[in-house]
């Protein structure tokens, strides 16, 4: 087994993870070692199909705009789950890492005197979204590539995919990994480590995210005893299009896009009046379903999905083409529907992963809910649970999110390895090597009789059915049920591909092992909260409860199955107090 050593690993290539990666080089001059390790090529990243925007104040005062003011919008949005300690570093740091971007080179929609445009955004009272068309994700990514490529302490491992993390005494040691060219089989070793390697969207069939969203890194941390946080909020965005699941960005409503039903009605002025297709993203995707089950939706014939229309036309083609080309160009080669002429077919998709690895507020990754955080080891971006979105995510924040614990985790790892000095890599014992390596010759050996594909899909169908924007008990209790079964088939899988050479086959396993154990978390955190709150709606307690429930979910894998504690919310200055848009 070839072992590679370096001071820091960044596990992950997106936006957190490459942030990550350039304040560390900057922070340490140059002087520290680093890894990127992310199973795509690092361009192709989910980050890069984050479309809408990056949420940041400006300009202060404008508008009424403040500090303060996005920090209660985030609060209220999150139906007051979020860590308003945390929401609070999030939106005073949001605008310098704007102007980073800006520094290094995203072309950002600007206006006639050559300011940084922000248009509006769900949950948010002004326009607060900086936005570079409808492709951000992508302009932000190529200008961290562009800065990471001129960094040559920084070493990047394209399709390398991490399958195992090592964590002994409570201390961070490496990882394993498998070349995906050749099934080669790498033990990383570093002094400190980031996670940044995304969502788990893809638990359910229906999503936006793509094939690569399979929750990987939150696996990781998982199977190795960490625990995870808030695992029962998934967020739905209420425009994806039918039957793909491609996201249309929640600047279409933005820019003033409508919702209507099949009577022609803009059916949010009954649900959210004051903010109509810009309310909060888990309301809505209420909304939606609530008028596609009263029969007031449309029917997909090939899917069978029912949906509702979005509506551009009277945008007109040249706000259009000047500020969602993307969206129009996608729609045209998906579904041959212009924006320009006709309504779009859309319905809510799973999306985004509020919860995930349990962090602190500096994103350190805790070993339980009290104070013990694992030395050298890190979480940002959507796979950390720092708990800036609580039950609900606004949109844009996560750009923010992401820029903003890439920094913080890029700046402590660094001074972590810093305080290391000279000291050298701990050893990985010969028993420890073999161990990893058989868990993939074995997996690759395995001839069993069930596909691993079919698992997948029984497991996708499971949550899009059981565990979606409206939830049972009776549901939930089935969905836990089917997964478990699933879990010990998963055991009888084969692996029909026996090559070395980029056998999808082997990873696609990989993931869906993955996967399962999220779902299973996703599922049993569910089944626990017995009430509604953002992105959980369950129809047995329609009412968010804040007497019993205004508390974090920490979730641990144990050897009984799935253990459940909780964890108070931090509440620094706004009350909880009702909901209403």
């Amino acid at each position: 087994m070839e072992t590679l050593d370096f001071d820091l690993i960044v596990l992950g290539s997106g936006i957190a993870g490459m942030t990550a990666a350039i304040h560390a080089t900057n922070a340490a001059n140059g002087g520290i070692k680093i890894a990127i390790v992310t199973k795509l090529h690092a361009m192709r990243s989910h980050s890069v199909s984050a479309e809408g925007g990056i949420s940041g104040v400006l300009y202060p005062g404008e508008a009424d705009d403040s500090i303060n003011l996005h920090a209660y919008d985030t609060i209220k949005g999150s139906d007051y789950l979020a860590d308003q300690d945390a929401v609070e570093i999030l939106v005073k740091n949001a605008p310098k890492e704007i102007e980073f971007f800006d520094h290094i080179g995203v072309s950002w929609n600007r206006d006639d005197v050559g300011r940084i445009q922000q248009r509006a955004f769900g949950g948010m009272s002004i326009p607060r979204t900086a936005f570079a068309q409808d492709r951000t994700g992508f302009f932000m990514m190529r200008a961290l590539y562009d800065e990471l490529t001129q960094m040559k302490n920084v070493f990047v491992f394209h399709e390398n995919f991490a399958y195992s993390l090592l964590i002994e005494r409570g201390r961070f040691k490496g990882i394993f990994v498998l070349d995906l060219a050749t099934r080669a089989i790498r033990l990383f070793r570093a002094k400190a480590c980031i996670i940044a390697s995304g969502g788990a969207s893809r638990v359910y069939d229906f999503t936006t995210t793509a094939h690569s969203s399979t929750g990987d890194g939150i696996a990781l941390a998982y199977k190795a005893g960490l625990p995870l946080k808030d695992m029962e909020f998934v967020q739905f965005h209420p425009t994806a299009l039918i039957p793909s699941g491609i996201l249309i960005t929640e600047a279409a409503r933005g820019e003033g896009g409508y919702l209507l039903n099949k009577d022609g009605k803009r059916f949010m002025e009954d649900y959210a009046k004051s903010k109509m297709e810009l309310a909060p993203r888990d309301i809505v995707s209420r909304a939606i379903i609530t008028e596609i089950d009263r029969k007031r939706g449309f029917k997909d014939e090939e899917s069978g999905l029912g949906y509702i229309q979005l509506d551009l036309r009277h945008l007109g083609r040249k706000l259009i083409d000047e500020r969602l080309p993307m969206i129009r160009d996608m729609s045209i080669k998906t579904l041959d529907v212009d924006p320009v002429k006709e309504p779009l077919p859309v319905r809510p998709a799973a999306h985004f992963t509020m919860g995930g690895i349990h962090t602190d507020i500096e994103g350190r990754v805790m070993i339980d809910e009290k104070k013990s955080a694992v030395q050298g080891l890190w979480a940002a971006g959507e796979c950390g649970c720092v708990s800036v979105h609580g039950s609900n995510r606004l949109g844009s924040n996560s750009l923010s999110q992401c820029s903003v614990w890439g920094r913080i985790t890029g700046l402590a790892a660094a001074a972590y390895v810093d305080s290391l000095g000279g000291a050298p890599l701990d050893k990985v014992s010969a028993d420890t090597c073999k161990r990893e390596e058989l868990k993939i010759t074995n997996l690759l050996d395995s001839d069993g009789s069930v596909n691993p594909y079919d698992v997948k899909a029984a497991m996708q169908k499971t949550m899009g059915e059981l565990v979606y924007v409206y939830r049972t008990l009776n549901g939930l209790r089935g969905a836990k049920k089917i997964i478990g079964e699933l879990k010990k088939k998963f055991k009888d899988i084969y692996i029909k591909d026996k090559g070395a050479v980029y056998n999808t086959n082997l990873r696609d396993a990989l993931e869906i092992d993955n996967l399962l154990e999220l779902a299973d978390a996703i599922v049993s955190c569910a089944i626990n909260r017995k009430e509604s709150r953002g992105a959980h709606a369950l129809v047995e307690y329609p009412k968010r409860d804040d007497t019993n429930w205004l508390k974090h979910t920490i979730v641990y894998k144990t050897h009984g199955g799935v253990g459940i504690s909780y964890l108070p919310v931090k509440i620094t200055k706004w009350k909880p107090e009702p909901r209403v848009y």
